[in-house]
């Protein structure tokens, strides 16, 4: 009997691959809310307005986004896809603020050879830097030194800086180029430049990804479906009818449907180790298990386990989280935005509280409004809200933040404010090396648990689907 603590995207997924294990059947899930699908949350306001509260669209890029079309498929999601080309204006148009003024990141081959502002120089020169640029034996640093390093501190902070705040809400001087990006920084160190590595590893894009392509030990056919449409159509991402959260929603009827068991409201408030199986002490109720798979956040289970395994506890205690607060609007007319786009990120250089603001509507046309979803704080929370901030304070900020960015003259007729706690893992430098010991004290002490989320092997929805089956795969 194995037990999933955690009823999010992670734990969902992680039953859906253990299905395929007989041996770790029965299957019980342990979520401590009233509901399934954790950060993933579509709402429907008052009014009929689709808010989401977390992410609304799903990459398709590399194996990790075809193995999660071919779970939608598998799920019997694939009509609700509503398919993003890259010919959309939001795959095209990506915006940042700096100076009071919004512009357009470069999107063509021709822009690369133009002084484009805010940038003092053509991109073409910062990629030429790269070629020119010294190779540095690092273990890891910060991705704002990388990229400063390898292409300039135009680069860094125009570039690099207000993508983190996209991807993770994080500081690029802190988070780690090693662990977030990986791939870039094994060009560096591998060939001596970026573009080097790139160009050498673009004919070799199979490279470490075979397995993601295997189950159980068979090549998976992926000429049919939405992973043959989405590269035909030339998909680079993709939303679902009704909201994201319908992929949790479908996934949960799925695995109900083979008799796994969701368990809500129940908190988990101990685990025990013993020599041949787990004892999990749940709403003061204790049972044993064979195996225990934890997609809870790594401070949540560091909580758990502490009394036995201090040291593991405190590793998994000292991965750092922030908070985000996502105010959701609607504005009572259309084309008031000043360009079609997927949206626009702020570089922290610029100490204003708004990490970025999504265009809702581009992805998703309204025909009578327009819809846009305000992200807030990140690893600045503190910094501009304190700890005692009101939903009416968060919403004021916003709203004012948004008609001065946009230049939209009209005030919103609908909204919701939600605080998203400790939503995030901060992938500071040296994580990659964090993780690594978190799995060796787990195998040298041959502790039957496994670990899915966001914190071990990446931020998206992916990541996180594909941390699930690692780990459900890695179960000897």
């Amino acid at each position: 009997m194995t037990a999933i603590l955690g009823g999010g995207i992670g734990g969902l997924s992680a039953a859906y691959y253990a299905l395929e294990n007989p041996k770790l059947g029965p299957l019980i899930i342990y979520e401590a809310s009233d509901r399934i699908g954790g950060w993933i949350k579509s709402n429907r306001s008052q009014k009929g307005i689709l808010f989401e509260k977390g992410p609304r669209t799903v990459r398709t890029h590399g194996p990790p986004g075809a193995n999660t079309l071919r779970m939608i498929d598998d799920i019997g999601l694939t009509d609700k896809i509503l398919p993003i080309s890259s010919k959309h204006p939001i795959a095209k148009n990506r915006l940042i603020y700096v100076d009071n003024k919004l512009h357009i990141l470069p999107n063509s081959v021709g822009s690369f050879f133009k002084v484009k502002s805010p940038f003092k120089r053509p991109l073409i020169t910062m990629l030429w830097n790269d070629f020119k640029a010294p190779k540095v034996i690092k273990n890891d640093e910060s991705i704002y030194s990388f990229v400063e390093r390898r292409f300039g501190k135009d680069a860094a902070d125009y570039l690099i800086s207000p993508m983190l705040c996209g991807i993770c809400a994080g500081d690029a001087k802190k988070i780690s180029v090693n662990f977030l990006m990986e791939a870039l920084f094994e060009a560096e160190q591998e060939h001596g430049s970026i573009m080097k590595g790139l160009l050498k590893t673009t004919f070799n894009n199979k490279k470490n990804n075979d397995n993601v392509f295997k189950k159980n030990n068979k090549p998976i056919n992926f000429n049919v479906n939405s992973v043959a449409r989405s590269g035909k159509e030339r998909w680079v991402a993709w939303g679902l009818q009704g909201g994201l959260e319908q992929l949790p929603r479908a996934l949960a009827e799925n695995l109900l449907e083979k008799n796994v068991d969701i368990s809500l409201l129940s908190k988990c408030e101990n685990i025990t180790f013993k020599s041949d199986h787990v004892e999990l002490n749940t709403n003061g109720d204790t049972k044993k298990f064979k195996h225990i798979i934890s997609s809870l956040p790594s401070s949540g289970l560091s909580k758990l386990i502490e009394h036995q395994h201090p040291e593991l506890a405190k590793e998994l205690n000292d991965i750092p989280t922030v908070n985000v607060t996502v105010v959701n609007l609607q504005f009572p007319k259309n084309n008031i935005l000043p360009i079609n786009g997927f949206g626009v990120l702020v570089p922290p250089s610029e100490k204003i509280p708004i990490l970025g603001i999504i265009f809702d509507s581009c992805i998703y046309p309204q025909k009578t409004s327009t819809v846009l979803t305000v992200m807030m704080g990140g690893a600045w929370f503190d910094e501009y809200f304190g700890k005692n901030s009101s939903d009416e304070f968060f919403l004021n900020t916003a709203v004012e933040h948004v008609k001065k960015m946009l230049n939209i003259k009209i005030d919103p007729t609908d909204f919701h404010v939600g605080i998203l706690n400790n939503c995030i893992p901060q992938y500071v430098v040296g994580h990659k090396d964090r993780i690594k010991r978190i799995h060796n004290y787990i195998n040298q002490h041959g502790l039957p648990l496994s670990l899915c989320g966001s914190a071990y092997q990446g931020v998206g929805l992916n990541d996180v689907i594909l941390s699930a089956k690692n780990a459900v795969q890695n179960i000897c």
